[in-house]
């Protein structure tokens, strides 16, 4: 089959250009004449498939929340080509026998890539290092869920890590400043009563690892950063010329305290900060400090979510959002330019965590998303493809529509009410 995509917006080489994208049997091709179907393009723009390092996809184990197979249709109904699944499973990660339990998952469900981190530690326990050097399979490796507690034992992590060539990915949490808290240490908590979480507990142990790192050699890379302090910290690091990287998300850049609602929804880990946290991530975003933008799609069940701030677990869903809600509140205000956005989710995760070739490229089998940018619509948990629902954008209205995904030549998403085309490339 030969499918021209004709005088579309494309993302090639960090700049956006106008053109045709031509697929000859699923694959990037050169220009051909005589196509046998042409796809009308003018009002679309095409982008490599997005890739997110941190995802929670829950099997196996916790398949109430989520599934494999449900959380990548998500993630290719977002955009998505690759995602990087968290350890936090049951069993856990930590060996090749746990780790082969999910990728068994993996190769008979999902629809997009997907690779799993191994865990830093047995159990996520923080404890006894985990085998990483047998985790041949693990992308990187991470006790996400929890912070790793014990100097030592992360020093530890890191020497066999960069022996190796492996990321260390840190959830960064002091469990001793919690004192209970499940939201912010800010205005908003001291005016409804509720037990805030500060700032410090995030920032002091990435202090601590970029520190590690520096004597290590290891490639660090820092998780769902939320605070002001971490992303000072971790631009004064890169200038010390240590090895790191670091992600945020996207609701901590749209959203901050005075957001929140007396609802679950709006409950994850970090928390949402303040204003002034929130404008610190996005100056981190444009000079280059903060580097990639990760969902943390974290499903949980109805009823977990249903408790209130204080009562829910922490965790919200995002794939299906994420562009939407960073093009609507960051680039359409004109705060963030869109190809630093497709910088940060295409070009940055897949160099930094060796995900392939980001890009459109003749020659490489088809890998790209067709979105309409001028499509506006309001956020339905309802009809989402993930089994989670709780969102904090659930109401509003955003601007991107995803109408097409192609992964390694299949097409693994397609609005047909708006896109017509064969349904194999």
């Amino acid at each position: 089959m030969k499918i021209v995509f004709k005088d579309a917006a494309m993302y090639q080489n960090g700049r956006i250009t106008s053109g045709d994208l031509f697929l000859s049997d699923g694959m990037i091709s050169d220009p051909f004449l005589r196509p046998d179907f042409v796809v009308d393009a003018k009002k679309y723009f095409i982008f490599p498939g997005f890739a997110d390092v941190h995802v929670h996809l829950r099997e196996p184990g916790f398949s109430c929340k989520e599934t494999i197979a449900a959380g990548t249709a998500a993630a290719a109904r977002g955009g998505y080509t690759r995602v990087c699944a968290m350890p936090n499973l049951n069993p856990v990660p930590d060996s090749p026998e746990h780790l082969e339990a999910e990728l068994s998952i993996i190769r008979r469900d999902a629809k997009i890539r997907v690779y799993p981190y191994g865990a830093i530690t047995v159990g996520e326990k923080g404890e006894t290092l985990a085998p990483i050097g047998e985790m041949t399979e693990a992308i990187a490796f991470s006790d996400d869920g929890k912070g790793v507690q014990s100097d030592e034992k992360m020093e530890a992590a890191m020497i066999r890590a960069a022996a190796l060539g492996k990321i260390i990915a840190a959830h960064c949490e002091d469990e001793s400043l919690l004192h209970g808290g499940y939201i912010h240490d800010g205005a908003y908590a001291a005016a409804h009563g509720h037990k805030g979480i500060c700032s410090q507990s995030e920032w002091g142990p990435i202090q601590r690892d970029l520190a590690l790192a520096k004597k290590t050699g290891c490639a660090y890379h820092v998780c769902h950063i939320s605070c002001a302090e971490s992303v000072e910290l971790i631009r004064q690091a890169k200038a010390d010329g240590v090895n790191v990287t670091c992600e945020t998300a996207p609701h901590y850049l749209a959203l901050c305290d005075e957001d929140l609602q007396e609802d679950g929804r709006f409950k994850m880990n970090p928390p949402l900060r303040s204003r002034g946290d929130r404008d610190a991530l996005i100056r981190g975003v444009l000079d280059g400090t903060i580097d990639m933008i990760a969902t943390d799609h974290a499903p949980h069940t109805a009823e977990e979510k249903s408790k209130g701030l204080a009562g829910s677990l922490m965790g919200v869903v995002g794939l299906e959002t994420a562009f939407p809600v960073l093009y609507t509140h960051l680039v359409r205000p004109g705060i963030v330019p869109l190809e630093r956005i497709l910088q940060m989710l295409c070009d940055n995760p897949c160099s930094r965590f060796g995900l392939g070739i980001s890009g459109i490229l003749p020659g490489t089998p088809a890998d790209f998303t067709v979105f309409n940018l001028e499509q506006s619509y309001t956020v339905d948990p309802a009809s989402f493809l993930t089994m989670g629902r709780a969102t904090p954008f659930a109401g509003t209205k955003v601007f991107g529509q995803c109408l097409l995904t192609v992964c390694d030549g299949r097409i693994v998403w397609r609005d047909k009410s708006v896109l017509t085309m064969p349904e194999e490339l």
